[in-house]
């Protein structure tokens, strides 16, 4: 089994290491102070997310399934109801699995604790035979992408959302 994560950004004639747009108000949306190493935009709603795996049959619900069982390290919900899991697919025939993930913030200090496990979890889930992990940061993360089970584990943690 091979496995490899690949960060997928939708818009790769962007500059990283470039100022924020000046247009845009980082204040007005989150409070937080614009850094020079991020892209800041505004988000669009999507309905697809939360992603749940609900309607998944065969391999692809097995991989869905695996990734119910990977909890946030910093608190106990699962990264699924969590909403970082955008989409799965999987190619039967192949074994080819590609798990679409966000992190609630680019800096996210667990960021390779979270990629590593996602890929073994998933590389090791029987037929699968090479797990690919692609990090997307468009649709930016959102408290909106949490489930509803998901914001029930985080009150019972004690967070208010």
């Amino acid at each position: 089994m091979s496995s490899d994560i690949q960060d997928h950004d939708p818009a790769p004639d962007s500059d990283s290491d470039s100022d924020p747009d000046p247009d845009f108000d980082p204040d007005a949306e989150t409070g937080a102070t614009p850094c020079a190493y991020t892209d800041y935009r505004s988000g669009e709603a999507d309905d697809n997310l939360p992603a749940t795996g609900a309607d998944a049959a065969g391999l692809e619900a097995a991989v869905w399934d695996a990734l119910y069982e990977i909890e946030d390290p910093e608190m106990p919900v699962s990264i699924v109801d969590l909403g970082l899991i955008y989409g799965v697919s999987v190619d039967d025939e192949d074994g080819v699995a590609t798990v679409d993930m966000t992190l609630t913030y680019s800096g996210c200090p667990a960021r390779d604790m979270l990629t590593e496990e996602v890929e073994e979890v998933v590389a090791a889930v029987d037929g699968v035979e090479e797990a690919t992990l692609r990090l997307v940061w468009s649709p930016e993360w959102t408290v909106e992408f949490v489930t509803e089970r998901g914001k029930d584990d985080l009150r019972e943690f004690g967070l208010s959302v």
